[in-house]
């Protein structure tokens, strides 16, 4: 089952090193990652997508709760949450591919004689099926940002 997993950690050098090294020791598999710093400077958000169950995800987050550099932990998949992913694509440029685009609810970007560029927000599976439709349009490049997150419940992620 997927899972994700958001945390506040120390923006330093190495936090994110020893985050993402955590996994590696034990095994788990990363799908998607993303950190930023937040509108604390001292502090960046990593929102990460894995693989497993409960059981797992409970023996993830007393780990990285463990770590120097980890303020704060929150597994969104046991509650309410809004998640949404940015993806962008290139494609061949043409007026079928542009109305495509369009008619799927993406936004272009850039376009020339040859190539077009657009962007699409939604959650991952809604983006797995627009790529899945774009395949058949001459799609030349994808690029995802991965799963970002934040919880629709009373919770938060601040300290």
């Amino acid at each position: 089952m997927k899972r994700v997993v958001a945390l506040l950690m120390e923006n330093q050098s190495g936090a994110l090193s020893r985050v993402v090294g955590l996994f590696s020791q034990r095994g788990y598999n990363i799908e998607s990652l993303i950190v930023a710093p937040t509108d604390d400077p001292s502090l960046s958000r990593l929102t990460m997508t894995t693989e497993g169950d409960a059981r797992v995800v409970e023996q993830i987050t007393k780990q990285l709760n463990k770590l120097i550099d980890v303020v704060k932990v929150l597994d969104l998949s046991v509650e309410d949450y809004v998640g949404r992913e940015l993806l962008l694509i290139k494609l061949d440029s043409s007026e079928e591919a542009e109305a495509k685009v369009i008619s799927l609810g993406g936004q272009v970007l850039f376009k020339n004689e040859s190539i077009l560029n657009a962007e699409f927000v939604g959650s991952s599976e809604e983006l797995d099926k627009i790529v899945t439709s774009l395949s058949e349009s001459n799609l030349l490049e994808v690029v995802r940002t991965g799963l970002s997150g934040i919880s629709s419940t009373s919770k938060t992620l601040t300290i």
